[in-house]
């Protein structure tokens, strides 16, 4: 919130307008202090302490490759992790008759299944392929299972 007003006077000034009171004022204290004052000191190390904890948060790795299951219970919390998931769904995607090869990449809210097919009709491909992977989907209880996107590409 504070940024966004910031943002809106700095547009402001820029489009021509004269700066906030508040602007003005806190540019007039900050320039008429000495660096040596306490609230100068202690304004400099809570930023400095909110940088370094913006620079661990950005280099610490988070939950991104892991899916949070569907729990029984409201404490008991389970993952899945998305290379896993792509495996049991290439898995079901290869039992599907008439796909040579598939290529399955699993990401929050959607499931990209690429599949060659040899010897049938790819619309029948289509339908068996995204049934296949529906079941597979909804075998893995996801707690917020991903839409499936299916591409085939026609092998000879």
């Amino acid at each position: 919130m504070a940024a966004a007003v910031t943002l809106f006077d700095v547009v402001a000034v820029r489009a021509g307008r004269p700066a906030a009171a508040w602007r003005r004022h806190l540019t007039a204290e900050l320039a008429t202090r000495p660096v040596n004052d306490i609230w100068m000191l202690t304004g400099a190390a809570v930023t400095a302490v909110a940088g370094v904890w913006l620079i661990v948060l950005a280099l610490t790795p988070g939950l991104r490759r892991w899916l949070p299951l569907r729990s029984p219970a409201p404490r008991l919390r389970a993952f899945l992790d998305r290379d896993g998931a792509a495996g049991l769904l290439r898995d079901a995607a290869m039992r599907v008759p008439g796909v040579s090869k598939a290529r399955i990449t699993v990401r929050r809210h959607h499931v990209s299944a690429r599949a060659d097919v040899r010897f049938r009709d790819p619309r029948h491909v289509k339908e068996d392929l995204t049934a296949a992977l529906d079941d597979e989907r909804q075998r893995l209880a996801l707690a917020s299972p991903p839409r499936i996107v299916v591409a085939l590409r026609r092998r000879n």
